[in-house]
């Protein structure tokens, strides 16, 4: 009990920032669809100008965690076309970004500090940033972790910024692409929003992203933290 008093008391922003992250996009979503609906041609024949506007805007939404991102990947299939892909991945770069430093703004620090006074933890997490490329990618790559979600707790991690750009895009890649694909193939944006219809191939590999996902992150952690009772256990002995 101690503990959690003490973790709400010196980290109240940074958690309550990390449960809006999850409940946010729910309505953010809503919200657009209900937009859309209102103006169907609201996203048709966009200028360049207009088309690189509109990739600010999602990448900043998605930031602030204001709109899920498989509803913007397939709303912008379905509207732009694969000239719009490129622009996507952009806006997911500028999403990652802005969280980032929102995240690390909010934070200061407080959660890692906080988390100095129990060695054990602390110790783990110090391994889990030696494998911060690998870590990144996995949280990226499956298509059930909360984008900004993840986002703020890699930056409270304190992961460097350009492992966590570049791993990043390449764990959103994959989903991303075929999202994206479904979203440019399908008929009409409320059908595909309501129900994507992945087919059986697309749920395998869904699945199978999931699964390189939680057993990738299950290797990694089990790893660091053998690694840390190991580098404890040396410390242990050197002394006197």
């Amino acid at each position: 009990m101690k503990f959690l008093r003490e973790l709400f008391q010196k980290n109240f922003s940074t958690l309550l920032s990390m449960v809006l992250l999850v409940a946010v996009p729910l309505l953010g979503s809503s919200s657009l669809t209900f937009v859309l609906y209102r103006n169907q041609q609201f996203l048709e024949n966009l200028t360049t100008a207009q088309s690189l506007l509109y990739f600010v805007i999602v990448g900043v939404a998605m930031a602030f965690s204001l709109v899920n991102t498989t509803a913007v990947v397939l709303i912008t299939g379905f509207y732009l076309g694969w000239s719009g892909f490129p622009g996507m991945v952009v806006a997911y770069a500028l999403a990652a970004l802005v969280g980032y430093q929102i995240a690390t703004t909010l934070d200061h620090g407080k959660m890692l500090a906080f988390l100095s006074h129990f060695p054990k933890a602390d110790a783990v997490m110090k391994e889990l940033k030696t494998d911060s490329w690998q870590l990144i990618f996995l949280t990226r790559v499956s298509p059930v972790t909360p984008f900004a979600l993840m986002t703020f707790i890699l930056a409270i991690m304190r992961v460097r910024r350009g492992p966590f750009l570049f791993a990043s895009i390449a764990g959103m890649l994959p989903r991303s692409l075929f999202f994206y694909w479904l979203g440019t193939k399908a008929q009409d944006v409320f059908t595909l929003l309501k129900d994507p219809g992945t087919g059986t191939t697309g749920k395998l590999l869904l699945l199978a992203l999931v699964a390189l996902s939680f057993f990738g992150l299950y290797y990694i952690f089990n790893h660091a933290l053998k690694r840390a009772l190991h580098n404890s256990a040396a410390d242990t002995k050197k002394q006197p």
